[in-house]
C-alpha cells in the first residue's frame, strides 16, 4: 500500500518514506487525480515546465516517468500503476482511495510565543494507491489486470452477437424446431421472440462492445442502469439450448442453460473488478 501526503509532498510505502524527487512527485499527483483517465503529455508539460523554460520536454517526462515507476516498482511492458497510451500520455490504473485528515494544532502545540484560544484545524490530504495484487474490496478476490477483465467482457457481447446473427439466419430451423414440440401458433409466437430479442439485442450488445474496447469511463455507471432489461434479455436466451436438444441431448441441454443463466451476473462483476479504480475514489 502507497500513501501520497500532498500537503507534506511525501511519498510513503506501508509508512515508510520513499525518496521521490519534485518533478516524479508532480507527475503522480496529477495522474492520481485523474485516475482512470488519460493525461497528455501537454498538459504534463504545462504543468511541469513553464511557457519560457527550454529544455528536452521528451527526454525529460521520459526520464520523470520511469524514475517514477522506478519508486512504484512497475515497468512500461507490464504496467500495474502506470499505463503508457503512445504518443498521447499515460493513465494510473491502479485503484485508488482519497482521504482528507483533520489535524487539530492546540496552542501549546504551537508554543508559547505563539497562543491560541482554540484548536486550529489543518487538512491534510491524502492519496492511497492500492496495489492490484490486494483484494478486491467488495468482492474478496484478487484484483486482475483491466485487460484481462475487459477482454473476458467484449468475448460474452461477442458470443451473444454470434447467437442472435446464427439465430436470425437459421429463422427457417428454430421455426422448423419450434413446430416439432408446439402449435402453430406457438411456433410462430417462438420465431417473432427470437426476432425481436436478437433485433434488439443486436445494437445492445455492439454498444457494450464498443464502450469496452474505448474503455468508456462512464461504463459502470450506464451498465448499472440497463442491467434489469440485460438481465431479463439473458435469461430468456437461456433456454434456447434446449431448442437443439435432439441433437446435443436434454443434459448438455440443461448445462448449457445454466451457464447463460449465470452470464449476466458474470457480466456485472468484470465490470466492477474492471472499474474498481473508479468507485474507490471519494
Amino acid at each position: 500500500m502507497f500513501e501520497l501526503d500532498l500537503q507534506a509532498g511525501e511519498l510513503r510505502k506501508n509508512g515508510r518514506k520513499l525518496r521521490l524527487q519534485e518533478q516524479p512527485f508532480q507527475i503522480l499527483a496529477l495522474l492520481l487525480d485523474r485516475a482512470g483517465d488519460l493525461v497528455t503529455r501537454e498538459e504534463l508539460r504545462q504543468k511541469l515546465w513553464a511557457a519560457d523554460t527550454f529544455v528536452d520536454f521528451d527526454h525529460g517526462l521520459n526520464a520523470a516517468v520511469n524514475k517514477l515507476r522506478e519508486v512504484l516498482g512497475d515497468s512500461a511492458s507490464s504496467p500495474r500503476f502506470i499505463e503508457t497510451l503512445a504518443r498521447r500520455g499515460y493513465r494510473f490504473i491502479a485503484p485508488v482511495q482519497s482521504d482528507a485528515r483533520s489535524n487539530a494544532k492546540t496552542g501549546a502545540e504551537q508554543g508559547a510565543a505563539e497562543p491560541a484560544p482554540a484548536a486550529q484545524e489543518t487538512k491534510q490530504e491524502m492519496q492511497r494507491i492500492v496495489d492490484p495484487g490486494v483484494l478486491h474490496p467488495d468482492l474478496n478476490v484478487p484484483i486482475p489486470r483491466r485487460s484481462l477483465t475487459r477482454g473476458l467482457f467484449a468475448l460474452v457481447q461477442v458470443m451473444y452477437l454470434s447467437f442472435y446473427l446464427s439465430a436470425l439466419f437459421r429463422l427457417h430451423i428454430v421455426q422448423n424446431i419450434a413446430d416439432a414440440f408446439l402449435p402453430a401458433w406457438g411456433a410462430t409466437a417462438l420465431t417473432g421472440v427470437v426476432m425481436v430479442t436478437a433485433g434488439v439485442g443486436i445494437p445492445l450488445r455492439c454498444y457494450l462492445l464498443s464502450a469496452v474496447g474505448f474503455d468508456y469511463q462512464q461504463l459502470p455507471e450506464k451498465f448499472q442502469k440497463i442491467f434489469p432489461f440485460v438481465l431479463a434479455l439473458d435469461q430468456l436466451w437461456a433456454v434456447s439450448p434446449f431448442l437443439l436438444t435432439s441433437k446435443i441431448g436434454i443434459g448438455a441441454a440443461f448445462a448449457a442453460s445454466a451457464a447463460l443463466l449465470y452470464l449476466p451476473f458474470s457480466e456485472r462483476t468484470l465490470i466492477r473488478m474492471a472499474y474498481v479504480g473508479k468507485r474507490l475514489n471519494s
